[in-house]
């Protein structure tokens, strides 16, 4: 266990000394070699639990913090980041990372919630690598909204620990235990806990009523920073989610799916104009991502574990492969979708930014594609076995009348980035070239059938 921590304590130490880019990616991409050991040697103990879930979670993060590593090499150049930006910004991956592994892997309520506070206290300074007023604001801003949330999710805790004081005893913040002994707690109390708790992970991934925040801060912030946000950070919210999700379909399934319908879809509307109304890709990039995780929600709750986990995958590589391609992108005209891509002086970059472009969108092959089919259907199947099927296909056609206002947006941002604007001569770096092409391998591989058959076996 004490292995998976080893890469992240080497990059808070080295970045006390002076920096070697390709060293530090060198080195922060060992991340990944733990986190196979851990995906193919699962255990549980009390405080620690590693199975087919988080394993998973775990390794699809790994391979997007190598992406982050590999950007890092090239993008001073592009930001004009001085040593001491660089060793911030790597002294304070070193921690997140650290306490992503611990929250990731926590089979203990408490654990769990120390984890997260660890990976939200790291990322305020991480902002703050960007030296601008509106960065400087923007992590202040994360602090103040990221408190309130995590406290929600603490206070949710703590009800939910009340709930099974009595049957478990020091046991009843132990997610595995919870799960086994559903039953016997006191579902009133554990229910209005877990609404607290996730409404507060609801809140760190941009719900309503807090959607701009989020993607405020990944405008302010460097491109990696983004990328770690939504990649790695929103995957491991929602892992919480998913396993106090699972405990409460024992107590009360009707009440789940409600509460999460409402709350999703009300975020959906939401957001869908949000994003029709953006002016630059960055923003759009970091209102979408509010829409997948809606999404994941309400396919996880509908039943359809294979869909969320798979569109969880696919999010966590699209969209911090687009972040980090945004140094890319905003070379000649700052924000501006016109003639983006367009002028590269290596023909396979506008080629692999426009397939990550369409995968957003779910446009076939993108594993989005399938995992929504998959989505729907499971709401469908859900509705089948209940007296709400007209209802369930209201909600169904809101959901896909605000996708398509989601889907006109980047169909647009696609178009003019490809055909308008003038054709100014770009630069692309290697390891820039080595992060794309590391991203579509990585979402290439999620459509094979042996992938395939894997995340449906994740949850059975």
């Amino acid at each position: 266990m004490l292995i998976i921590f080893i890469p992240s304590i080497l990059l808070v130490i080295l970045s006390f000394f002076k920096i070697n880019r390709t060293l530090m990616a060198a080195v922060s991409s060992l991340i990944i070699v733990p986190a196979i050991y851990i995906f193919m040697h699962p255990f549980v103990n009390e405080y620690f639990l590693v199975d087919k879930l988080n394993s998973f979670v775990l390794l699809i993060s790994s391979i997007v913090g190598v992406g982050v590593s590999l950007s890092m090499i090239s993008l001073p150049e592009r930001l004009n980041l001085n040593e001491e930006a660089i060793k911030r910004f790597y002294r304070f991956f070193g921690i997140f990372w650290f306490g992503l592994i611990i929250s990731i892997l926590a089979n203990n309520m408490g654990i769990f919630w120390i984890g997260l506070e660890f990976a939200t206290l790291s990322t305020v300074y991480m902002i703050k690598v960007k030296d601008s007023l509106t960065a400087h604001k923007e992590a202040w801003k994360y602090l103040t909204v990221g408190a309130i949330a995590i406290s929600l999710v603490l206070f949710g805790i703590i009800l939910m620990y009340a709930s099974a004081k009595d049957v478990l005893g020091e046991d009843a913040m132990n997610f595995y235990a919870l799960a086994k002994n559903a039953g016997k707690i006191n579902n009133f109390l554990f229910e209005i806990g877990f609404t607290i708790s996730v409404t507060g992970f609801f809140i760190k991934m941009g719900f309503f009523p807090m959607n701009l925040w989020l993607a405020d801060i990944e405008r302010a912030s460097i491109y990696p920073v983004a990328a770690l946000f939504s990649g790695i950070l929103e995957s491991a919210i929602m892992l919480g989610f998913f396993r106090l999700s699972k405990i409460e379909m024992l107590v009360n399934t009707s009440h789940l799916v409600t509460f999460s319908y409402i709350y999703a879809i009300f975020t959906l509307f939401m957001v869908s104009f949000l994003i029709y109304r953006t002016k630059d890709f960055v923003t759009t990039f970091a209102l979408s991502g509010i829409e997948h995780m809606v999404l994941i929600t309400i396919f996880w709750v509908s039943g359809g574990y294979f869909a969320a986990l798979l569109h969880l995958a696919a999010h966590a590589f699209l969209k911090p492969a687009l972040f980090l391609s945004s140094s890319m992108l905003e070379q000649k005209r700052r924000y501006s979708f016109k003639g983006a891509l367009k002028g590269y002086s290596n023909k396979l970059v506008p080629l692999l930014i426009s397939l990550l472009l369409l995968g957003i969108i779910s446009i076939p092959p993108s594993p989005m594609f399938f995992s929504e089919i998959f989505g729907f259907k499971a709401m469908l199947d859900v509705a089948q076995d209940s007296d709400y099927f007209l209802v369930m296909i209201f909600a169904i056609f809101i959901i896909m009348l605000l996708l398509s206002i989601i889907f006109y947006k980047f169909i647009t941002i696609y178009q003019e980035a490809l055909y308008d604007g003038d054709d100014e001569p770009k630069k692309v770096y290697k390891s820039e070239i080595a992060m794309l092409l590391l991203f579509t391998i990585s979402l290439l591989a999620l459509i094979l059938p042996q992938v395939f058959d894997y995340i449906e076996g994740i949850i059975k």
